[in-house]
């Protein structure tokens, strides 16, 4: 088993930290990963992307190169760029909210989640990349949610320990709403 997700956005909207938390996840459940964070040069704003592998076996290259087996883009510019890197009969989550378009591809597995609705459904914009993550892990059954809570700490400190309920919420939401694809 080995799953090459992309994950793209604009800074700021969490992209990089749904990145650390699948990689960390991933460590939890003794599993090999990667982790690489690619940022545009405003940061907040501009574009950000991170690749994550993760795999049963130890991974040669954490770049991923037209041989992603899916991708998580929460902006057009994303889907636009990130699209053609996945391998056909691979999987896009696309945040709804903010995407207004299909993938021009028909070789792969489009899931359409409404992201920004469902985190302020919750009462927190903040949360849509947490979203978007526990739809990627429904779909793909790669990591356990209990496995990203537990990684939440390690990647966010002590003192944040008091958003895993919200973001936990999150993720269960994310995994709901592409349950009627499954």
């Amino acid at each position: 088993m080995e799953e090459k997700v992309i994950m793209a956005g604009f800074g700021g909207q969490g992209v990089m930290a749904i990145g650390r938390l699948l990689a960390y996840a991933g460590m939890i459940e003794n599993k090999h990963v990667t982790w690489l964070p690619s940022y545009g040069p405003e940061m907040r704003g501009g574009t950000a992307n991170c690749a994550v592998v993760v795999s049963d076996e130890p991974i040669g290259s954490p770049l991923i190169s037209k041989d992603g087996t899916a991708a998580i883009v929460l902006n057009l510019p994303s889907l636009l760029k990130f699209e053609k890197e996945i391998i056909p009969g691979g999987k896009i989550i696309i945040n709804k909210s903010l995407i207004d378009a299909e993938p021009s591809r028909e070789d792969i597995d489009a899931y359409y989640v409404p992201a920004n609705e469902l985190a302020m459904e919750l009462g927190n914009s903040k949360i849509a990349n947490m979203v978007m993550l526990g739809a990627y892990l429904e779909l793909t059954k790669i990591v356990k949610i209990d496995s990203v809570l537990d990684a939440f700490v390690k990647v966010f400190g002590e003192d944040k320990a008091h958003l895993i309920p919200i973001n936990k919420e999150a993720l269960l939401k994310g995994a709901e709403a592409v349950k009627t694809y499954v």
